[in-house]
């Protein structure tokens, strides 16, 4: 569809001879907006970016846990591979522009890094699917880094073609109306897959799993799917632009032509930028001076990046310690990732229309950069709140065996008491009451055997077993003598509780079933003494009622009567459930929220009002490495595993962000402001342009 206007004859008749309405000067620009139709094209875009984020919203909201608890990598390398992973989302939207402006123009690059995209999605949904028999690792890994691929080439592009589309400065209004409606998908495909897919992960079962991963992969995949599509089918419609080269590519020729001759000529000049005037234009050169200003306030923003990016890594695993349930609901953990995107769009109207004006009327909060150091303070104070969160939390954790020795529990699952000598270790544990538990710890350093004598209903066993420094072990009676396993009592990464079933005489691997009320729930194997996990909640066990809670660690001990019935039935809490609630994280989410309004938002802002018109390109894409070289930052310290602790990792990057914001205010103090006010009649003429640049860079970050 064509947008381009129908001239008027100059006599002033319309074609087919009937004499046409004659336009006043003052209302010409009204008629000719009319004349303009709204362009279709841009349904299509605006739909393809509601399924492209909730794509990727979707699919990294998972994505952490996803790492640990199925790839079984470690907290710390599931952090590593996640920033890794996000660091390159925000690398690949430099190539995507210059690919872009340069060669295949925003249309191509688009669709075909899109298909990329989707691949990358379908790939990670396949690889998850444990009958399939792929590699999960490498190709989970593959996966990741053709979705960075795709979501960082065409970040860049999305927006812009959309701003193509429209006739400036004729249709100003319907632009602006456009990257209205542009910002709220992005918002609104966030908001819904974050809240989604947590749902599909935890809520639904399949493939013999107590989650189902490919289901919650494979929707934001068929999501991507459909973006290509619809971007696709609105290609007839599509005003399409030839590329015209990109700025940025000319910056780094200048930067690296003058740099290069700095060094080697002996001529003094004013700027070492001025070098590069024998091979590049004086407009650019001094555009490019003033860019650099801007940049070198840029050096302490990663920062910021490295705090705030970690609401789905580190602050995930965090709530996944804690106690998600509210009435009858359960809050997942990543579900809580759904807090900042709901509170971004309560909190841009607010601090626009209320706060701003408010803290003007005291002269607070005026310049950009001041907003910017005090949203740096506030994301500081963000992570010291849930550092001392996780302090908190920690102290829930199990006491487990360390250096120097090892730990031994003893159970008995009998209904009559139970002696006990170890001969060769002081334990404290001599007799056990029927269905009785007891715990000691044994200083031991290497490995050493365990000799012990027990003696319960008139018979005596003896035995002994091997035991290693900083193991635990398990001991327990049943009808053919006393047995041993290993023990491992620390808390479930995912926060299911998880539970062993000790049976004092299994009558050939009975099913003991356990029941929610209206019917049987679960069934453990008598004869298995591993832990398994069960989901929170009430269960009818026997003639008994037991209540799990995530992050607990339990042992029952079961009697088995005639005809392999329960007789009697205990359990014990062996490691604490998880006790502090989950909306403890609200109030780190309320500050690093408040915190990315006056940082993140206002440093676009400032990237705008402060570059030259030709560079407002190249401070975007620098904007975008801030959050790159952010990651980065994460990498390096988890990659380095100063701490065990997760609290103590909190609060090093507390510190290192309050630090950070002490060097930007007085880098702050010291930067002049350009004043870009110009005449009024230039202003109006570059009004249409600045808020389509504008409107582009605020959803960069999205």
């Amino acid at each position: 569809m064509s947008t381009e206007t129908h001239d008027t004859p100059e006599n002033g008749h319309a074609s087919n001879g009937e004499e046409k309405p004659k336009i006043t000067d003052g209302d010409a620009g009204e008629a000719q907006l009319e004349r303009i139709p709204y362009p279709k094209s841009v349904f299509f875009i605006i739909s393809n970016e509601f399924c492209e984020r909730f794509s990727y919203y979707g699919m990294r909201t998972i994505l952490s846990l996803y790492l640990r608890d199925i790839l079984d990598f470690t907290e710390g390398d599931s952090t590593v591979i996640y920033h890794t992973f996000t660091m390159l989302a925000y690398f690949f939207p430099l190539l995507g522009a210059i690919i872009s402006d340069n060669w295949l123009g925003k249309f191509k690059t688009i669709l075909y890094v899109s298909i990329i995209y989707a691949t990358g999605n379908i790939l990670l949904a396949l690889s998850s699917a444990e009958p399939l028999g792929i590699p999960k690792i490498p190709f989970s890994l593959l996966a990741l880094f053709l979705i960075a691929v795709g979501t960082g080439g065409i970040k860049p592009c999305v927006a812009a073609f959309g701003g193509d589309q429209f006739v400036l400065p004729q249709q100003a209004v319907q632009i602006a109306t456009y990257f209205s409606v542009f910002y709220f998908m992005i918002n609104a495909g966030s908001l819904i897959s974050t809240f989604l897919t947590p749902i599909l992960r935890e809520d639904v079962h399949c493939f013999g799993q107590n989650s189902c991963y490919p289901l919650a992969f494979a929707i934001p995949g068929v999501l991507m799917i459909l973006s290509v599509l619809i971007f696709f089918f609105g290609m007839p419609l599509y005003k399409m632009k030839e590329p015209e080269g990109n700025v940025l590519v000319q910056v780094v020729k200048c930067i690296w032509h003058g740099a290069k001759k700095n060094w080697k000529s002996d001529k003094k000049v004013d700027h070492w930028l001025d070098h590069s005037e024998d091979r590049f234009d004086r407009s650019l050169i001094e555009d490019i001076k003033a860019t650099l200003k801007v940049l070198v306030i840029y050096i302490p923003l990663p920062i910021f990046w490295a705090c705030y990016d970690q609401q789905g890594s580190g602050w995930t695993f965090q709530a996944a310690r804690m106690d998600g349930r509210v009435g009858a609901l359960t809050i997942l953990p990543d579900q809580m990732q759904v807090v900042n995107p709901l509170l971004i769009l309560v909190f841009i109207p607010l601090f626009n229309y209320v706060v701003y004006p408010a803290c003007a009327k005291i002269n607070f909060l005026k310049t950009p950069l001041q907003r910017m150091v005090y949203g740096g303070l506030l994301t500081a104070i963000a992570f010291a709140v849930s550092a001392c969160i996780s302090l908190a939390v920690e102290g829930g954790d199990a006491d487990l065996p360390s250096d120097g020795n090892c730990q031994l529990r003893i159970y008995n699952p009998y209904n009559t008491t139970l002696n006990l000598n170890v001969k060769n270790f002081a334990v404290n544990v001599t007799s056990l009451d029927p269905m009785g538990y007891g715990f000691a710890q044994i200083e031991l350093t290497g490995d050493k055997q365990l000799e012990y004598e027990v003696t319960f209903d008139n018979q005596t066993f003896s035995n002994s077993f091997n035991i290693s420094e900083a193991e635990g072990y398990v001991l327990y009676a049943t009808e053919t003598g006393f047995w041993e396993t290993v023990d491992d009592i620390s808390k479930p990464d995912d926060g299911i509780p998880k539970i062993r079933i000790l049976v004092y005489n299994p009558k050939n691997d009975t099913a003991l079933a356990f029941y929610d009320g209206t019917a049987e729930a679960l069934k453990f194997n008598s004869s298995n003494v591993s832990f398994q996990s069960i989901n929170p909640g009430t269960y009818i066990f026997g003639n008994s009622e037991y209540e799990f809670n995530l992050g607990g660690v339990y042992t029952m001990l079961v009697y088995l009567g005639a005809g392999g019935k329960i007789a009697k039935s205990k359990l014990y809490e062996i490691t604490e459930h998880n006790n502090l609630h989950i909306l403890w994280q609200l109030p780190q989410c309320v500050i690093i929220t408040t915190g990315e309004i006056l940082f993140s938002i206002t440093g676009y802002e400032f990237s705008y009002s402060q570059a030259p018109e030709s560079m407002k390109s190249v401070l975007q894409a620098a904007f975008l490495l801030t959050s790159a070289f952010g990651n980065l930052i994460i990498v390096i310290i988890e990659s380095a595993k100063i701490f065990d602790k997760q609290s103590y990792n909190f609060f090093l990057f507390a510190g290192l962000m309050a630090l950070d914001m002490i060097l930007f205010a007085f880098m702050a103090r010291n930067y002049k402001y350009v004043d870009k006010s110009e005449d009024k009649e230039n202003e109006e003429d570059n009004k249409s342009e600045k808020k389509l640049s504008k409107s582009s860079e605020e959803n960069t970050k999205f």
